[in-house]
């Protein structure tokens, strides 16, 4: 595989400094540049993070003193400069959405952790394990955009990793609800305990937009491309409560799941053993050897003790047993910030390279 030269956009904030330890020293990616607001713009990285750098390794030697490009301003320049960007800013959805299609209208194809374009009809939300196929939409959104190389993909809501790829080897017994509270870090809030001080001793049933989130995107990745676009499942019906809990990393998930075709709890095991994707096949350098594992013991997984399961990449799974109201209930576990966010963005540029859209 070919060396891609890469930029960071959004990269003082949590998930672009997560983007940051994944792509140092990554085999096929070289972080060529790093951009953020103008506020950073101008100064060497190290001082522009600053105190906010949250995670548990040192900044990276290679980016320390790397100056920040303004993410706005100097958009010509870094779209000339590298062959794709990850994006993970914070901005207003409407400002998000007119960034990422103007660097993908300069032929700088952007790989996001954004939300603004993952119901955009025509661009690919993929978790790369389950829906490769649908990276297909982006011959179709390059006729729109007017571009060769330039497009925009997506990756899903961080909540959805707990328990949609539970779900997705179970499609073939036609799953008809999904009930679903997720248990998530304050991680994905940007936050530490230090800037985080409420949440100590504390549980809050409420994070903004993101039971919406949890209800509607697996709709689109258990969709089918029709005609350029997507055309969204209309089943299973999800329903969700998301709660944030005083945990530093790891998104939990209990799940009640019932079926059409009710399997044997043998059946459900033996598809989660099995399954496996398009990164496996290709064994892409961020991909799981086995993306989804099972604990027999009743009081696993755990978030603490399962969350970095094959680097933070793989999904844990757990107390499956039936329910008195649904079929089955069953407890998921993800790590919110690699293959929630950045890893699963990681996984995702790899799989296009591996299919031949990034070159």
């Amino acid at each position: 595989m070919k060396n891609y030269n890469v930029g960071v956009i959004g990269a003082t904030g949590m998930v672009g400094q997560r983007f940051i330890t994944l792509l140092d020293k990554h085999p096929w990616f070289n972080i060529k540049l790093l951009a953020a607001s103008g506020r950073s713009a101008g100064k060497k990285y190290a001082d522009a993070v600053g105190s906010r750098w949250a995670m548990k390794t040192e900044i990276p030697q290679s980016v320390r003193d790397m100056v920040v490009m303004d993410a706005v301003e100097d958009m010509k320049k870094i779209a000339d400069e590298v062959d794709f960007v990850f994006c993970a800013v914070d901005m207003k959805k409407d400002e998000i959405k007119a960034l990422e299609e103007a660097y993908a209208k300069c032929e700088c194809p952007v790989i996001s952790n954004n939300s603004a374009h993952r119901h955009t009809p025509d661009v690919p939300m993929i978790i790369p394990e389950l829906n490769a196929e649908h990276a297909v939409l982006i011959d179709t959104q390059r006729k729109r955009l007017g571009t060769k190389r330039g497009f925009i993909a997506v990756k899903s809501n961080c909540s959805l990793q707990s328990y949609v790829p539970a779900v997705y080897p179970l499609l073939k017994f036609n799953p008809s609800r999904v009930l679903i509270s997720t248990y998530q870090a304050i991680s994905g809030a940007g936050k530490t305990f230090e800037t985080f001080p409420e949440i100590v001793d504390n549980v809050i049933p409420f994070i903004g937009g993101e039971e919406e989130k949890s209800e509607k995107e697996p709709m689109k990745i258990f969709g089918t491309v029709e005609n350029g676009v997507i055309k969204e499942a209309v089943r299973p019906n999800f329903t969700s409560q998301c709660i944030r809990v005083p945990v530093s990393d790891g998104h939990l998930a209990s799940v009640f799941i019932s079926f059409d075709n009710k399997p044997s709890k043998g059946e459900i095991l033996k598809c989660w053993k099995e399954f496996s994707g398009e990164p496996q096949r290709l064994n892409l350098p961020s991909a799981p050897k086995q993306f989804l594992h099972y604990f027999e013991e009743d009081n696993m997984p755990q978030t603490k003790m399962q969350r970095d399961l094959e680097g933070g990449m793989a999904i844990s799974l757990g107390r499956l047993r039936e329910d008195s109201q649904y079929d089955y209930k069953f407890i998921g576990l993800s790590h919110n910030t690699l293959r929630g966010a950045a890893g699963g963005a990681v996984l995702m540029a790899e799989l296009l390279c591996a299919k031949g859209y990034l070159d």
